[in-house]
């Protein structure tokens, strides 16, 4: 199955009011209220795209080691995931996706990074709880993504939604702003051009993995 057919299979059973989760009709439009005000927004328009030079990063893993996109960058092509938090289902199965299409990318000389404003702890139940290989980063503060131009603003609605389900984003992320990125995913050339990007202010939209494999075959081809 592919990674939109389980997201559209959750999202119809998420939207019935299934349990656990258990929501309301009015809980589900809120949700896909903002989801329309964000893309009416043209927010995804306005992030960094195909040609742009990607912002570089330092930022820290679980654990507290530093990764650089500069030293990753010396090695291949890099990938980086711009994802909500690990409370986000659509983001779990994405990551689960993207485990699973590592062994490619590899293969043909690409790295693969996530990246997502929550604290360290929750990043570590996140490679924990989806069984991640791969690096996944805190942007503290969301720096990073609106570097990007990913970083937006939860509208009050959705925010006092939010707070009813738990979803306490100021203790998952540390920062008291009710802000989150939208769902990104960037293949960035070693030179730091931007070769691929899919920015979308639907969350539960993502692109399958395989998207890149073409045009990291045509990057690496152009490179050889």
């Amino acid at each position: 199955m592919s990674l939109q057919a389980r997201l559209d299979a959750f999202k119809a059973d998420f939207e019935a009011g299934n349990p656990p989760y258990n929501m309301s009709p009015a809980m589900i439009e809120t949700m896909h209220r903002a989801t329309a005000a964000l893309i009416e927004s043209g927010a995804a328009e306005n992030a960094r795209q195909v040609g742009d030079k990607a912002p570089s990063f330092e930022l820290k893993d679980p654990q507290g080691r530093v990764v650089r996109s500069e030293n990753l960058l010396e090695y291949g092509p890099l990938i980086v995931s711009f994802y909500r938090g690990v409370w986000c289902p659509y983001c779990n199965m994405e990551l689960q996706a993207l485990e699973a299409a590592k062994p490619a990318f590899e293969r043909l000389g690409a790295s693969l990074v996530a990246i997502s404003p929550q604290t360290a702890p929750n990043s570590r139940k996140s490679a924990r709880q989806n069984r991640l290989t791969f690096p996944i980063l805190s942007d503290t503060r969301g720096d990073i993504g609106a570097a990007f131009g990913l970083r937006f603003s939860l509208p009050p609605d959705l925010v006092d939604l939010y707070k009813t389900l738990k979803n306490d984003l100021p203790t998952f992320n540390d920062d008291p702003s009710w802000s989150l990125p939208m769902p990104a995913r960037y293949l960035i050339g070693q030179d730091g051009t931007i070769l691929y990007a899919d920015v979308n202010p639907d969350y539960t939209q993502r692109p399958e993995p395989e998207a890149l494999i073409a045009v990291l075959e045509a990057n690496q081809a152009t490179s050889t």
